[in-house]
């Protein structure tokens, strides 16, 4: 199956990025630093849905009821922060359905690493603005199921199974480069 497949090749950047994550949410201290995390959560996020935007509703019929940025921005503004200075965030290159279901994989998989996040905040002190890492509550694992059937399903030979497994592979790389700046533009690098 490819989502198992995905699962296993993507392993090392699932455990980097989540280190990124991880080591963050440790520096944080109060309401102002978990904003900062989530800026990083909502450039990204945000990067992926537009990239994946003009393939995704035609695979995933329940695309518009999964969580997605939107989340991240109200718990933002929910803890007085705002979108207006954001990290730089590149997302992946999508040209179709197969790697925007690859994408997505990276997104929907983070739900399940939601109610972790709100533990470690927790014990820090962080109260609200936890509507984005709650992910589905009680219907996440369904959500999840069904979205790796769709995945499942979606490729029609090897080549298909490459391209969802590369895109996979760039956006767990893409999202950890957002917690460190390393996908700064050229441009910026002048001067």
């Amino acid at each position: 199956m490819l989502s198992t497949k995905i699962k296993e090749t993507t392993k090392v950047g699932h455990q980097e990025t989540e280190k990124k994550v991880v080591l963050r949410i440790k520096g944080i201290s109060n309401d102002a630093d978990y904003v900062e995390l989530l800026k990083c959560f909502y450039a990204y996020f945000h990067a992926v849905e537009k990239a994946i935007a003009p393939y995704i509703e035609k695979v995933l019929p329940d695309y518009r009821e999964r969580r997605n940025s939107s989340y991240i921005k109200a718990d933002i503004e929910a803890l007085g922060g705002t979108t207006d200075e954001l990290p730089v965030a590149i997302a992946p290159e999508v040209n179709d359905a197969v790697q925007a279901m690859g994408a997505l994989y990276v997104l929907e998989g983070s739900i399940m690493g939601g109610p972790y996040i709100v533990q470690m905040l927790q014990k820090k002190g962080i109260e609200k603005g936890f509507s984005f890492f709650s992910g589905y509550g009680a219907e996440s694992g369904q959500k999840w199921g069904s979205f790796t059937a769709v995945l499942n399903a979606l490729p029609e030979n090897e080549l298909d199974k490459v391209k969802a497994i590369d895109t996979a592979n760039e956006t767990f790389r893409r999202f950890g480069n957002v917690f460190d700046g390393a996908d700064l533009p050229a441009s910026s690098m002048l001067g």
